[in-house]
């Protein structure tokens, strides 16, 4: 049994064929889905799939990429989607600084809204009891800070985590998970798998961001839920154990995390 802990559902690639997917997925021994929300309908959208299908759960947020649309009563929206009893985090938010606006007069207020959503994202967290789904790229000092400002207070688990050791511990360390996708199987990622490798078995999950980062030898192609498998295996490979104890200790930590409630 494995949990897919970071998936985009609602995305319109998806769309000829949902529910096939699905089914592929529990077909490969993924039994529950992360639907991640990323924008206002986005969220809107990961809830409704998490209402009509009874293995998928739902995350409401706005993604630090798309702060310049996120309307003015976002967080009213996300407050509201979140009272669905599917909703399980707030997410996915943080800070992007690969992705910048294209004129650099328009860089300070763009990563100063970030900055605000994010921490109003994590109130949010706080006051719903909630935990949070962290996006974090090029930006490792100023997400890391603005975590710092909640601690003891929301804990997040930063998704798609490609970082050294010594940085998923100073994660570890301020309370948080870190999450493995399909990038741990690309033949150039050393220092993921690294990480994969050598980092405590109860602070990872596992996840495919998909339809992005389909593990090899599809790299380049749909992912999908039931490429969760693939990740998994992998790691178990570079841990020298079982897929049964990867998919049994990282279901585990996903359910401890998120702590799905059952209808």
């Amino acid at each position: 049994m494995l949990i897919d802990t970071h998936a985009h559902l609602d995305y319109p690639d998806f769309h000829p064929d949902r529910a096939e997917v699905i089914g592929r997925a529990t077909d490969a021994g993924v039994t529950e889905i992360i639907s991640i929300g990323t924008r206002i309908d986005s969220s809107t959208r990961a809830v409704e799939l998490a209402e009509n299908f009874p293995n998928i759960w739902a995350t409401v947020g706005i993604h630090p990429c798309d702060v310049d649309n996120a309307p003015e009563d976002a967080i009213d929206h996300l407050r509201q989607l979140a009272q669905s009893s599917r909703v399980v985090a707030i997410g996915e938010i943080g800070l992007d600084y690969h992705h910048l606006p294209e004129n650099p007069a328009d860089v300070p207020a763009n990563k100063e809204l970030q900055a605000t959503l994010f921490r109003q994202q994590l109130t949010l967290s706080v006051e719903l009891g909630l935990n949070a789904v962290i996006h974090q790229r090029d930006s490792w000092d100023d997400t890391l800070a603005v975590l710092r400002e909640f601690t003891g207070r929301v804990r997040g688990v930063f998704h798609c985590f490609g970082g050294t050791l010594e940085q998923a511990q100073e994660v570890i360390a301020l309370g948080h998970l870190v999450s493995f996708t399909g990038i741990v199987t690309f033949k150039n990622a050393r220092q993921v798998q690294a990480t994969a490798q050598d980092i405590a078995i109860d602070q990872f999950m596992v996840e495919t961001d998909c339809p992005y980062l389909a593990p090899a030898p599809d790299r380049g192609q749909r992912c999908e839920p039931a490429h969760t498998r693939r990740v998994a295996e992998y790691i178990a490979t570079l841990r020298n154990t079982s897929l049964e104890e990867i998919a049994g200790r990282t279901t585990e930590t996903a359910r401890n995390f998120f702590r799905f409630q059952r209808p």
